[in-house]
């Protein structure tokens, strides 16, 4: 994005397209008053003021609308410039004809995705991860996405970051005063103390990264694949656990040939559970790429549910007992039909519903301890991780560095890597990928 159009005035429906009661149309930038002045024929409201106001057509006095306005002055409005809002009937009627009356002003142009938290960002209201947790809080779909998107646009993990990169700045300043100041007498013991600190900071930070990414889990979702045998019950096991008819049922073996994914939400932690196809060998062209999937979807997913057909029980499906491993839980399905019953694995009849209060509440406590936030705050996304992982390589180099112009570099190095996170250094080539992830009008 060319940083020219920040000199331009923009606007667009804050408030989402559809009908409502109230609609919200944001204007930023330096013509933000004069397009109030066009609509209104009146002075500016006071500001941060709600105030009463009739919006008119800008070539007649055409009434557009009769709104409730609110005036932010630059610097102290969401995007550090002046801003107007207003807040009109949510009529399509309405919203199209304010739209088309700023439309016709000449230096006023249309919002691009993500714009005005850009322009936030811009104008340092605040950082990159501050940014990505209002497009977090946008998306949220659970009461944990939510908390935690809120925790990050507070600034939790920008200032954890900081305060990490704060750390390495007063370090690279020892450094630096040996390189300038060589022939002074400097006190042995600061390299000691940079070497401590450096130490606790690689400490710190690979904590952090030892998460068991259970931000990203909560953010993106776990993702649960369930795999077994034709006809042991996976596609009723996920219309239960659904609520609905999302798989076709059917005695006859290899009917789901395709993925079909269900979300569900436990205890405010969202979920992707994927039913597949049955594991077995065939010479069906396409039942053969549903398995070819199905075992493609099982590596890649963060826990499996291993289905055995209780009917045949205590023999077991090779093809499904080969592909269990540390990430899966073994369910054993039709247990009303099982000659010999097992208390080490979970037991569920997806025909009668017997078992199933004791498969979710395993479900829901492997979900709640791959998710779980805890009091520090957690990486978010892919980006921060490996930025992270990027520092903490400097900070190994640093170690057996020798001479404090090669030191003070793996210092510089390891900054620049965590700010690239808040954004306060060389990140103008992931500017739009992260903004573009906003919708319009935000």
């Amino acid at each position: 994005m060319d940083i020219t159009i920040f000199n331009q005035t923009i606007f667009a429906l804050a408030s989402g397209v559809g009908k409502s009661g109230v609609a919200v149309v944001r204007i930023s930038g330096p013509h933000a008053c004069d397009a109030l002045s066009m609509l209104t024929r009146k002075p500016l409201p006071v500001p941060r003021y709600a105030s009463r106001m009739r919006l008119m057509e800008i070539n007649s006095d055409e009434l557009l609308d009769d709104s409730i306005v609110i005036y932010f002055p630059s610097p102290n409005s969401f995007t550090g410039e002046d801003v107007v809002e207003l807040h009109i009937h949510g009529g399509r009627s309405v919203i199209t004809g304010v739209i088309d009356a700023l439309t016709s002003i000449d230096d006023l142009r249309f919002a691009e995705p993500g714009e005005f938290t850009r322009r936030a960002f811009e104008n340092d209201k605040f950082d990159l991860t501050s940014a990505e947790g209002l497009a977090d809080l946008i998306n949220s779909e659970t009461t944990a996405q939510r908390r935690q998107a809120q925790r990050q646009m507070a600034g939790e993990l920008g200032d954890l970051y900081d305060g990490w990169r704060d750390r390495l700045m007063r370090s690279i300043a020892l450094f630096e005063a040996e390189i300038d100041f060589s022939d002074e007498d400097l006190p042995d013991n600061l390299f000691d103390a940079v070497g401590a600190e450096i130490q606790k900071l690689k400490v710190e930070i690979s904590c952090h990264l030892n998460d068991g990414h259970k931000g990203q889990n909560l953010r993106d979702g776990l993702y649960i694949t369930i795999i077994g045998p034709p006809n042991s019950g996976k596609s009723t096991l996920l219309n239960r656990l659904s609520k609905r008819d999302v798989s076709i049922v059917s005695e006859k073996a290899g009917t789901t040939r395709d993925i079909l994914e269900a979300s569900l939400e436990l205890e405010g932690y969202p979920i992707v559970i994927a039913d597949t196809a049955g594991i077995r060998e065939t010479n069906d062209e396409i039942e053969k790429e549903g398995v070819s999937r199905a075992q493609a979807h099982a590596k890649k997913s963060d826990l499996k549910l291993c289905v055995f057909d209780g009917e045949n029980w205590p023999e077991q499906d090779a093809r499904t007992l080969s592909m269990v491993d540390q990430n899966s839980m073994i369910v054993i399905n039709k247990s009303d039909l099982m000659k010999e019953h097992q208390t080490e694995y979970i037991e569920v009849s997806s025909l009668t519903g017997e078992g199933f209060s004791s498969l979710i509440q395993s479900l829901t406590e492997e979900v709640v301890n791959r998710c779980q936030m805890s009091a520090s705050p957690v990486i978010t996304r892919a980006r921060h991780r490996e930025s992270l992982e990027t520092c903490l390589k400097s900070l190994d180099r640093f170690e057996t560095a020798t001479g404090a112009e090669l030191k003070a570099e793996d210092l510089r190095l390891s900054a620049r890597a965590l700010g690239k996170i808040t954004g306060k250094v060389g990140v103008e080539d992931i500017l739009d990928i992260i903004f573009a992830e906003f919708c319009i009008g935000k």
